[in-house]
């Protein structure tokens, strides 16, 4: 679910991927800096009342809207009447099941999370699933070999990812192939039928470089510089946490239509170049985009991308990193420039324009003194490598 204005992504979780959140937030503040904004946790049941909203939710309670928190309601109680009329097994948070396919989690816990799709005038977003090995060890051993033999036969073998599904505003020139919001989508087949070792890099460059969407060589250069300085930051903190992560994902973000892209890149360089936003005033560390957001966007148990049905349109930019993209002109944030973008404060009305965060942690956890996640990290440095081509080229 989503609040009235979009902003806020309410989803249903297990207690590992909410304890993941909160260890996060509490003591690993680095990776947390890669993951969405955790906004806090929402115990739902039948008996769940608006009193029960504000008192589980107060960083937020004053953000949603009164329809919104009645939407919850109605929600958490027509799921209290689904799960008491099927009746389902007891079963533990850890356990993979067939079941999961249906997508439904037998839970009463929610994370609220800010939605990536939120302040963009058109969203081009593209998940990227992580890893060479998929599976959990507590996988059962169908749900594995399953799973190898999506490794063996995409690019999750070869790269270490994989293109999960992605959309692309006006990513093509016959309208058969658009969606009714204009947007071409590709979905878990393209990565695992049309993208192989050999095309990868072409099949990001789709996502990146639109000419029918205005975004010229010179505008995704500037979006592909962005993604690389903030893939090299993830691969710094993914090597220095013990953490294991099996089927996360990448989500790329950003601003799909070339007007509005060019006219936030002008908009943001004015800012920087103004009295709030000082150049080389400073040390500043490039890289990650200011907001942690999380996708708003489901996958299925084998990787299918779900899109919202209306991606939400705002006026929410929280500025994004322009410091060492090629082309972007060579200009130094404050870092404080960045908190004050975080609160909302003047330049609030100024669009987005791009995010790169790390999601999805139904089946990620801590692993002290078993030392970086390589697993995840070969993913990250292949992207690495594929997206120094696309600035560069």
């Amino acid at each position: 679910m989503c609040d009235s204005q979009g902003e806020l992504f309410i989803k249903p979780c297990t207690d590992q991927e909410l304890q993941f959140y909160k260890t996060a937030n509490e003591s690993h503040q680095a990776f947390a800096d890669l993951m969405p904004v955790f906004m806090g946790e929402l115990e739902l049941n039948d008996s769940t009342s608006v009193r029960d909203l504000d008192e589980q939710l107060p960083a937020v309670s004053e953000i949603l809207s009164k329809e919104t928190k009645e939407e919850i309601i109605k929600f958490s109680k027509e799921q209290a009447a689904e799960a008491a009329a099927q009746s389902p097994a007891p079963s533990t948070d850890r356990q993979w099941t067939e079941k999961a396919k249906s997508r439904k989690i037998e839970t009463n816990k929610s994370v609220v999370l800010e939605n990536s799709a939120y302040g963009y005038t058109r969203p081009n977003i593209m998940d990227a699933k992580l890893g060479k090995r998929l599976w959990a060890d507590d996988a059962p051993k169908a749900k594995q070999e399953r799973f190898d033999i999506i490794t063996k036969e995409t690019t999750n073998g070869s790269h270490g990812f994989r293109i999960a599904g992605m959309r692309v505003y006006k990513g093509s020139t016959n309208p058969s192939e658009l969606d009714e919001q204009g947007y071409k989508v590709y979905d878990k087949h393209y990565g695992r039928l049309e993208v192989n070792a050999d095309n990868v890099v072409e099949a990001m460059r789709k996502f990146i470089f639109n000419s029918q969407a205005g975004i010229d060589e010179e505008l995704g250069k500037i979006i592909a510089g962005l993604f690389l300085n903030d893939l090299k930051r993830i691969e710094e903190v993914l090597a220095s946490e013990e953490s294991r992560m099996y089927s996360a994902s990448l989500l790329f973000t950003f601003e799909g239509d070339g007007n509005a892209l060019r006219a936030a890149l002008d908009r943001t360089r004015a800012d920087m170049s103004g009295e709030q936003y000082k150049k080389d005033d400073g040390p500043y560390t490039p890289g990650l985009s200011a907001s942690r957001v999380d996708s708003g966007i489901e996958m299925d148990d084998e990787g299918q991308m779900v899109f919202p049905i209306n991606a939400a349109i705002g006026q929410n930019m929280i500025l994004a990193n322009l410091a060492q993209a090629p082309g972007s002109q060579d200009i130094q944030l404050t870092a404080d420039s960045d908190a004050d973008s975080m609160s909302g404060s003047s330049n609030g009305d100024i669009p987005r324009i791009y995010s790169l965060k790390l999601i999805d942690f139904a089946h990620a956890e801590w692993t002290p003194g078993q030392g970086p996640d390589e697993n995840a990290l070969f993913g990250v440095r292949s992207l690495i490598k594929i997206f120094e081509q696309l600035a560069d080229d």
